[in-house]
């Protein structure tokens, strides 16, 4: 805290301590911007904020009281001497400033208002005592972790909350967000945050100093831009500065500042006006049309009057009772708007990911703005060229869930859904052409391609969020000890001791409550412990946190109470096995070499010189036009390495691109199609066996698009085709190149005189039909999505060539078309009928992943957010866990990094919790609501390798075990997250655990299998089936009797078993193929599963539809049975139980 001197000279003591980095010699001006007064009235006090930026972007938050007090009584003498009489008083300006790291604009205004009632009450001789008692009080109070829990002292005479971060990367609110709300109409405040977003040069005037800065916090709280909120009288020099900024200066300085600068905006926040410098009017690229609308249409259902609210309330008797209920409204209003201009961002920016290659860091900014209205792309030239959105690209890239992720995920169509799904080149469905034209034909057109992301705006008007976000998360506040009456050292102690006691006690009632705010009273009393130097205490607490919340783990602070213990509390530590864990952890991670996140952002660019495979791919990959590598190589194979070649191959494909998305089809013929198909090659006007027209191809079917009337005639459905071929169609006294098509259930042949297009067309056709054959077979669309993007890339290649190489080198490409001739395609019967569907949660990666682990959580209904679906949940490799929507086989979430080894085992418990054990020997525990991993069991001390729970009880706190290969057994309590016993196994590696009847069986490699895996099943039956990696067969024990196995079951065509589960009535074994089937071709399936009848022992069903061996399997509630392969094949299987 810093107090300003008066107008007597008096300042404040010099031993009065101020935070680092702040200029003190500016710091005059600010507490008096408008220069310091003397006058001859004493004025009311006033209040004004501050902001303070260093070099480095770190900010300083300050608040101001400005108060007056008489310093002179001026005298008057009455003629001949005759006396004197006192004819008025002088009163200065005295300032006192309170500087926090914090933005708690309220609740240091408050502390302010209450020193200034001991102020007024005191002599000026006590002041100087009184600010420093003042100051020491605030110095006791600590912040608030980010979270749900807000902390509260009682400044007499007013009761005051310091309002928590939502998270680390986000600053708290302790403000009124909906002061612009009153300042502008919504129009204005879209030109407004069209400027910042555009990072104009702002300035914001008004007559009032605390309006400057509480308007500036509000309009940049999404936004990170240098600002000075206000402005002293001496510092206007500063609006001379050249680059974007937002800063504040007084009404009185507006035609000034008008009159002698250049392009500047300048905001009138008492009027609600924009305009610039040069113009009245403001004439910048404004927001596109269909995001400002919905966000007009948000700001109109904002609640933003307090009183309107307060008329059907009872009135509060008490000041504490009034300020709670009006926080709590503000609370919620403060929510709504940050929800409101979040979806703003999210309309702007959504379509921003569908062009970013995560690989290479690209972002490709020239195909973006292409898909802009022509009436937006200045806006977004303008934007995609600022500081702000290169931050904004840096998070996308990084792959960072936060709010902007979580809400767009949210509000996604289901036809986007579905298009994240297949990695689909652009094209506008039948379902997107017709809203674009129902769109142009109303009055207010929205745009048409961002329009198709918005939220229905004719459903629901109000203020509704439900679908966007979950369910805010209620706050708690916690009341800290009253002041002690005297500051002394032990009286500081005394108090923190009271703190530390209040906070065991709320740690103590909130075992059983939400753990994150368990977290959060743990992190309060480490840091308190810390300032008490109560290090081991301290380091209890944030170990603490692993189990409740890893979010706000203090990396630093616990570093650096590792490193100042003592070598007493060093020996102290190692007793404690948690503590002695945890010093361990800080230093393994001190140890690790530091690498720096990788934050840079390219723009693509055609490539310059011939390219080298790798080269090629990496060119391709970023250009957006294909990810998947193996494609990339048989397009390599076409020649394409030149680089004027790939600049005319580069343009062909995004000219096709772009021609697609203004397709105009008659409404007949979009009646005719299902919703989600596009056209993706339209050939020249022909003639066919059923009339003049041009040949549309759909993922689905072929049809011809009439000439004259235009008109829809089917022609086939890929999946109905028997043959294709070229033929001769005679013309006068010649012959011209037609296509033959013969389709099932029509006895005519349908052809077409594509004269020099046949070539094309026969390929294109025949890798459609090859494609569609062996996505019915294979239940997997996914074929049918490659054999499209095949048939695209021959098209291009074609028009970029033009010579008589080119059907060759677009022959190429045709991968499907070729593997049916070399290798046979049939699905056996009885997968085809046992196979439901295939789905690949590798999809946006540029080649196939391992998926090591599978596990199934059912749906249950949720007192909150009503039903929630079930979910599957894989593992990738490197730590990388994909969720499904288990009802749509959609996907929910693309990554959730679980450290960076490998997890082998997953366990699904009924309080909402998913258990991840991982090599790196850490339990990670991931949330099913939030899908976020903030807890972590790090009690073992090698690789964790199996888990398992006791599901007797269904109703009490389930009774967990994990493994570790060294042989530690944990029983755990899932509630609470603590060992309830631990028992070592000696033996060379323990694989895996189960619980039967009560019992925990082991699984043990022995020596002989050191490298290999051995699962386990148990039956109901006395008998435990085990098998093994390097072994074709089971082996049956009885429970009884362990010498032996009783029994032995050949697995036709298995050289190992890799895991095996039991469903309903039947044993499920996944195995891998024959090492000799390793050196066919790459159609050959390698993995099968095995159905296996318990009481026969006869193999009932031999499954095959993976080709790389099967590394999992899970069981959807008896229904179905999923199994995972190795990254050859990398795709999930989900086969249907009889």
């Amino acid at each position: 805290m810093f107090a300003g001197g008066g107008a007597d000279g008096r300042g404040g003591s010099e031993d009065v301590i101020v935070p680092k980095d702040i200029d003190l010699m500016a710091l005059p001006q600010l507490c008096f911007p408008g220069g310091l007064q003397v006058t001859k009235e004493q004025k009311d006090e006033q209040f004004h904020f501050l902001v303070f930026t260093d070099v480095f972007g770190n900010k300083s938050h300050g608040v101001v009281m400005q108060c007056y007090r008489p310093i002179l009584e001026e005298m008057s003498v009455l003629p001949n001497g005759a006396g004197s009489f006192k004819s008025s008083q002088l009163f200065s300006a005295y300032s006192f400033c309170v500087i926090s790291k914090y933005p708690y604009f309220t609740a240091l205004r408050d502390c302010l208002s209450c020193l200034l009632i001991e102020l007024r009450t005191c002599r000026l001789s006590d002041v100087e005592e009184r600010v420093k008692e003042f100051a020491a009080k605030l110095a006791l109070v600590p912040i608030p972790p980010p979270g749900q829990l807000h902390l509260m002292f009682t400044l007499r005479p007013l009761t005051i909350v310091l309002p928590s971060r939502e998270d680390k990367e986000h600053p708290a609110v302790d403000l009124d967000l909906h002061l612009p709300f009153f300042c502008f109409r919504p129009q204005q405040l879209l030109q407004v945050l069209s400027c910042l977003l555009q990072e104009q040069r702002v300035v914001l005037f008004s007559a009032d100093w605390a309006r400057l800065t509480l308007v500036a916090e509000s309009l940049l709280h999404f936004l990170q831009q240098p600002y000075v909120p206000v402005l002293a009288t001496g510092m206007l020099d500063f609006l001379m500065v050249p680059t974007a900024f937002l800063m504040g200066c007084h009404l009185r300085h507006l035609e000034e500042v008008a009159a002698e600068t250049d392009d500047l905006i300048l905001i009138d926040i008492d009027n609600g006006s924009v305009s610039t410098s040069c113009s009245e009017t403001l004439d910048l690229p404004q927001i596109p049309p269909a995001a400002a609308e919905c966000f007009t249409q948000r700001c109109q259902s904002l609640k933003i009057h307090f009183d309107l609210y307060q008329c059907q309330h009872a009135s509060c008797t008490e000041i504490s009772g009034q300020r709670a209920q009006r926080r709590a409204w503000q609370h919620n209003l403060n929510q709504d708007i940050q929800r409101t201009t979040l979806e703003l961002i999210v309309n702007i920016f959504r379509d921003v990911g569908s062009h970013l290659n995560y690989e290479h860091r690209v972002f490709n900014s020239e195909e973006f703005l292409k898909t802009r209205e022509p009436s937006e792309q200045l806006f977004y030239k303008k934007v995609l060229e600022t500081h702000i959105f290169h931050s904004f690209l840096r998070d996308r890239l990084n792959r960072k869930m936060d709010n902007y992720a979580r809400m767009e995920l949210s509000t996604r169509s289901e036809m986007q859904r579905m298009k994240a799904m297949l990695e689909v080149p652009r094209r506008p469905t039948m379902q997107e052409i017709q809203a674009r034209r129902n769109s142009s034909a109303t009055e207010n057109r929205l745009s048409k391609r961002l329009g198709m992301s918005l939220p229905n705006l004719g459903d629901d008007q109000t203020l509704s969020f439900q679908r966007n976000t979950c369910t805010p998360k209620s706050v708690k506040v916690f009341k800290l000890p009253d002041f002690p009456a005297a500051l002394s050292v032990h009286s500081v102690q005394s108090y923190y001791s009271e703190l530390i006691q209040q906070l065991g006690k709320a740690i103590f009632s909130a075992q059983n409550e939400d753990p994150t705010l368990l977290a959060r009273f743990y992190f309060l009393r480490g840091f308190i412990n810390t300032l008490c130097s109560r290090r081991l205490d301290a380091l209890g607490d944030f170990q603490n946190l692993y189990k409740t919340d890893t979010a706000i783990f203090p990396t630093q602070m616990v570093t650096w109470l590792v490193d100042s213990l003592h070598r007493d509390e060093r020996h102290q530590a190692e007793r404690r096995p948690e503590l002695k864990r945890l010093i361990l952890k800080v230093k393994t991670e001190n140890e690790k070499p530091l690498v720096q996140p990788d934050d840079h952002v390219k723009k693509f660019k055609l490539p310059r010189k011939h390219l080298h495979q790798e080269e090629f791919v990496r060119c391709v990959q970023e250009s957006g036009i294909v990810r998947d590598v193996a494609t990339i190589h048989r397009l390599f194979d076409t020649n394409q390495v030149d680089p004027e070649l790939f600049r005319v191959f580069y343009t062909f494909w995004k000219e096709t691109e772009a021609e697609a998305q203004d397709v105009n089809l008659p409404s007949e013929v979009i009646d005719c199609l299902d919703n989600n198909e596009c056209v993706y090659k339209l050939s020249s006007c022909v003639k066919t066996s059923r009339g003049v027209g041009k040949i549309a191809m759909t993922q689905k079917r072929l049809f011809l698009l009439t000439e004259g009337r235009p008109g829809y005639l089917e022609i086939t459905k890929f999946r109905e085709i028997q043959e294709v071929k070229i033929a001769s169609a005679p013309f006068l006294l010649v012959r011209i190149p037609s296509l033959r098509i013969r389709t099932s259930g029509r006895p005519e042949v349908f052809e077409a005189n594509l004269k020099t297009e046949t070539e094309l067309w026969n390929l294109v056709v025949k890798e459609m039909w090859a494609g569609r054959r062996m996505a019915d077979q294979h239940k997997d669309p996914q074929y049918m999505t490659q054999a499209l993007t095949n048939v695209l890339l021959m098209d291009a290649v074609m028009g970029c060539l033009q010579t008589q190489r080119s059907i060759t080198a677009a022959s190429k490409l045709a991968y499907f078309d070729k593997i049916k001739h070399e290798v046979p395609m049939m699905v056996p019967k009885t997968t085809s009928e046992t196979l439901k569907h295939k789905i690949n949660p590798s999809l946006d990666l540029a080649e196939p992943q391992t998926v090591h682990v599978l596990l199934y959580t059912p749906g249950q209904l949720t007192g909150n957010e009503g039903e929630m679906n079930a979910k599957l949940w894989v593992a990738l490799t490197g730590g990388r866990v994909v969720v499904f929507d288990a009802a749509s086989w959609s996907m929910l979430r693309d990554c959730i990094q679980v450290g960076e080894s490998q997890l082998n085992c997953m366990l699904g418990l009924i309080q909402e919790q998913v258990w991840i054990g991982s090599q790196d020997s850490v339990i990670y525990i991931i949330d099913t609501h939030s899908m976020s991993c903030n807890k972590q069991l790090t009690e073992h001390r090698s690789e964790v390798t199996g888990l398992t729970v006791d599901s007797r009880d269904q109703h009490g706190s389930q009774q967990t075990y994990s493994c570790s290969c060294d042989g530690m057994i944990l029983q755990w309590d899932s509630a609470s997250l603590k060992v309830k016993r631990q028992f070592y196994l000696s033996c060379d590696r323990l694989s895996s655990i189960q619980i039967h009847d009560g019992t925990l069986w082991c699984c043990e490699c022995f020596s002989l299998y050191t490298l290999n895996s051995v699962f386990v099943c148990l039956l109901q039956r006395g008998q435990v089936w085990t098998g093994c990696a390097d072994s074709g067969e089971l082996c049956l024990w009885d429970t009884n009797n362990h010498r032996r196995p009783t029994k032995r079951i050949s697995l036709p065509g298995s050289s190992g078993v890799t895991c095996m589960i039991r469903v309903k009535d039947q044993i499920w074994v996944g195995c891998c193929g024959q090492s000799s089937v390793g050196g066919q071709c790459d159609g050959q399936l390698r993995g099968q599963v095995l159905v296996i009848d318990p009481e026969t022992h006869a193999v009932s069903k031999e499954l095959q539809a993976h080709s790389d061996s099967i590394q999992t399997l899970c069981s959807a509630e008896d229904r179905y049975v999923l199994s995972g392969s190795a990254r050859r094949d990398g795709k999930i299987a989900i086969w249907k139980v009889e």
